[in-house]
This record gives C-alpha cells, structure tokens and sequence, in this order.
C-alpha cells in the first residue's frame, strides 16, 4: 500500500507541475507576442529593398502639349496634410506586339467579325482600310498592333439619329458583345465602365447633357485596377477602348464610331522600384513638372488639390512598361499625373 501511495503522489505531481509548465509556456508566449506587436508598431521592419530588374525605365509618354503656365495650388485634402506612399510600387512588364506573316490574314477575320464584309484597301505599310457592304461604315486598323478606329458616315445615311439612343446598361451590353464577337475584349478591360450620352452637333459627336438630349451613348471600357491602383488615362474621362452606340436595331449600325488602343500586361512578369514621396511630388507638381491631364474649369489658375494617390498610367500607345503615378485631383475637374518611381531610375 505504501509504494501505490507514493507512486499515486508522484504522479499527481507531475500531471500538476506538467500542467502548471503548459500554462506557463502558453503566457510566457503570449508576452513575447505582444512585446514583439509593440515592439513593431514602434519599430518596424525595414521593407524589402527594390528589385529595379528592369533597369532604367522609359519615360513615360505623355501626350504632347504645352502646360499652363503661373499655376497656383493649394492642399486641402480629407485629411489636411499629404498622403503617405509606400516605399516601393509594382512595374509590370508589356510584351511588344509584332507583325507575322499571318497578321493580314488575321486583321481580314477580324474585320469579318466586326461585321466589315465589304472591299479592303492598304492605306500605309501597316494600316488598313474595311469597308462594310450594307451601310457607310469604315474601320481602319494596323496589322501590327491591332490598334483600330470606326468611323459612320452620318451625312451618308443619317438613320441611326432616328432612334432613341439605348439606356446606358443596354449600350455597355451591346458594346461588350460588337467586341466579344472578335475576341477584343481583354479581360482586364474590367475596371470602370463609363457610359455617356453624346449627340451630333455639326459634323462632330460632343456631350449631351442628358439621355433626351442625346443622339448615341457612348461607352468606355477602362483597365482594371492592378495592384490594388487604379488605372489612368492621358483623356481622365475617357478610356482607351470607347464605343459610341446607338439605338437602331440593325447590326450594322449598332456601332457608329470606335477607338480601340489596347496593350497588354503581363502581370506574372514584374520588378519593383522605389516610389516618391508625396511631398517629393507635391513639390513638383508646384515646379510645373507634372503632366495635366485635364485643366478642367480653372482658367483662374487657383488650383485647390482634394486627393492624391497612386495609379497606373495606361498610355494607349505601345510602350515596354506599365507604370505607376502619382495623380493629383482637384475641384473643377482638374487632375495631374506624376512619374510615381523616383528620378534616378529613369534614363536619360
């Protein structure tokens, strides 16, 4: 009896120490986490230095155009001072697009597909011309880059401005499926969809105020957001792929004008560069160094700026990279862009 009775305490003793031990690891790990937390928040970690594999980078090709001059601006964002950025940002690598000995044969199914059935004709080394056999219509596109634009000749037969224009859910509809029809509609042509009524004013398409005012509905496809940023035009209300739409029922005059400039992306391929800060830009955008997309209704020059942030600037013409910038919005629809990626990393 006395060896069980001291066996029966010996091992309460250990089941007891033994648990008193796993309590004690379990808080002794949860201190370290926490002191590891606030030592973070204080002190964190060095972020992972930039890759830059891709070298130098190009500048980025903004349009040409003359800024305006004597621009006055003041920062009054949401939170009253400039964002912080982080420390690198993605370049996303764009595969050049060449012409084969296929490409014509290709670019004459493409036509077919857009409903251009008619005579074609060569109009430079690489552009051609499409007619379509039942109505005025023309497309013209290059073989090698795919880039291509509609055009309806309305003073020819002006019928479709007898239609109603379609809501703008059933004109976005309408033009997914004239680009479906092609395989043209690239999957991350699924950012923003903007639609707008548009009329004919003399021989040009402007802004229509309203549906009832309008003659067609014109539809644009932006880029997605890549990176978790949002995609920039060098036109900030219109996309590189935009379709004007109206409302006559006939196929072949669904379409009455088209701009098609699309590049891809290859998001599996990328470096990462080391990004400006915001007061690094704020102060460049005060030097007159930005681009201004859009002057917007501010002929006084007083600029007040309301948000800044990064983006990626889709450029619309075939370039190596897809960058980042920074955008500057501002009232009266004013907004700029910024290379994002710090000055020297880009060549000469």
């Amino acid at each position: 009896m006395t060896r069980l009775t001291q066996v029966s305490i010996i091992t309460r003793k250990i089941i007891r120490y033994t648990f008193f031990g796993i309590i004690g690891i379990i808080l002794l790990r949860g201190a370290f986490l926490t002191a590891y937390k606030i030592y973070r928040h204080y002190f964190p970690a060095p972020p992972p230095p930039p890759t830059v594999s891709f070298g130098k980078l190009p500048a980025l090709p903004f349009p040409q155009k003359d800024n305006p001059t004597n621009l006055q601006f003041r920062l009054e964002t949401p939170t009253g001072s400039l964002p912080q950025f982080p420390y690198t940002v993605k370049v996303f690598f764009m595969p050049k697009v060449f012409p084969t000995l296929l490409s014509l044969d290709e670019t004459k199914r493409k036509a077919l597909d857009l409903n251009f059935d008619g005579e074609s004709s060569q109009i430079t080394e690489t552009v051609y011309s499409f007619k379509n056999s039942k109505v005025p219509s023309e497309l013209k596109i290059s073989i090698a880059t795919g880039v291509f634009s509609i055009s309806y000749n309305l003073a020819e037969d002006p019928s479709p401005l007898d239609k109603r224009p379609p809501v703008p859910e059933i004109a976005a509809t309408k033009a997914r499926s004239f680009l479906s029809r092609a395989n043209l509609l690239a999957k991350d042509l699924s950012g923003p969809t903007v639609t707008e009524p548009v009329k004919l004013e003399g021989n040009k398409i402007i802004g229509a105020n309203s549906l009832s005012e309008a003659n067609f509905v014109k539809v644009n496809f932006f880029r997605k957001d890549y990176d978790n940023y949002p995609s920039v035009t060098p036109d900030p209300k219109e996309a590189n792929v935009w379709l004007i739409v109206s409302g006559d029922p006939q196929r072949e005059k669904e379409i009455v004008g088209a701009e098609y400039h699309y590049f891809p992306v290859d998001e599996t391929k990328f470096a990462t560069y080391p990004v400006k800060t915001a007061q690094e830009a704020w102060q460049e955008l005060q030097a007159n160094k930005a681009f201004i997309a859009s002057l917007g209704d501010n002929q006084d020059k007083e600029i007040t700026i309301r948000r800044i942030y990064l983006a990626y600037y889709d450029a619309g013409t075939q370039t190596d990279f897809f960058q980042p910038v920074v955008v500057f919005e501002g009232d009266r629809n004013f907004k700029a862009y910024l290379p994002a990626v710090t000055s020297q990393y880009y060549g000469e």
